[in-house]
């Protein structure tokens, strides 16, 4: 039987009773296997397992919930985002499901638009390798100007945002390591960091996304990635980038990952979530 993963992104980090609604509603048709909530990012990463033909309807479902109680036009956060569901990538976890992966996202991205009138855009592998960032820059006011103007079309759905819920990106890809550091040192310097290490920066990592955040709940700095091959670049391999750069105080596993992503991580550096395996989530 092949199983693939959803990994929702919700912007809502702070409301335990919305994540609450929002873990049962997505849970009424796939196994919920993991929830991270951040209230700085104002931001909360579902993680869902369920069967081809099955994971969208439960993304559906969850997504229908997301829309009626969540106003992204007045949401306040660190993390990029332009909509209630902000991303729905559908994983595979064997290159030999990827057909399927690819197909479900497709059924996600037809769902959403078509029973909750949002706006689709795809990105990664199914938009020719487009970006997250590249439609996220500018947030929500921006993406709308750029319909308008044309310049950017939603792949499904109508030609406008939600009024409420903005939009939603979905993607079918194989899994991604959400990760951040936190350093001993200023926003600008986190921010140079970024620059520096991502893909395309001076010490360019293959496949990562990084920015310099703020946690101002906990006065702290964070370098946060996106790890998109773990095969290529590691945890370990992020932390040994940032150290030539700053101090490293601590990390914190974003989610679920696989285990190899996690090989050779520094026992000096204390690692939040380092529990929060793939493997181990679906043998449980």
């Amino acid at each position: 039987m092949t199983t693939l993963l959803a990994v929702p992104n919700v912007s809502e980090g702070r409301d335990r009773g919305v994540l609450d609604a929002l873990g049962r509603a997505f849970a009424e048709r796939a196994r919920l296997l993991d929830v991270h909530t951040d209230p700085d990012h104002h931001r909360s990463v579902f993680t869902l397992a369920g069967e081809p033909g099955v994971l969208h309807e439960a993304l559906l479902t969850g997504a229908r919930e997301a829309v009626a109680r969540l106003d992204v036009t007045a949401h306040t956060g660190e993390h990029p985002r332009i909509g209630a569901l902000d991303v729905a990538p559908i994983v595979f976890l064997d290159p030999a499901d990827r057909g399927a992966a690819c197909a479900e996202a497709l059924l996600t991205a037809d769902a959403l638009a078509h029973h909750l009138e949002l706006p689709v855009f795809l990105y990664g592998e199914l938009a020719g390798g487009r970006t997250r960032a590249e439609l996220r820059r500018g947030g929500p006011a921006r993406l709308a100007q750029r319909i308008q103007a044309g310049e950017l079309i939603p792949d499904y759905g109508p030609r406008r945002l939600h009024p409420t819920a903005g939009a939603t990106l979905v993607s079918a890809r194989p899994p991604l390591v959400a990760f951040t550091v936190v350093i001993e040192g200023s926003l600008d310097q986190a921010k140079a960091v970024a620059a520096a290490i991502r893909e395309g920066g001076a010490e360019g990592l293959p496949g990562v996304r990084a920015i310099g955040l703020t946690l101002h709940s906990q006065d702290l700095v964070q370098v946060s990635t996106n790890i998109e091959d773990h095969t290529r670049v590691t945890a370990a391999d992020v932390v040994e980038a940032v150290r030539r750069h700053a101090p490293v105080a601590s990390a914190e596993l974003v989610a679920l990952a696989p285990r190899a992503a996690l090989r050779d991580f520094p026992p000096d550096v204390p690692l939040s979530g380092a529990g929060n395996v793939i493997e181990d989530a679906l043998g449980r």
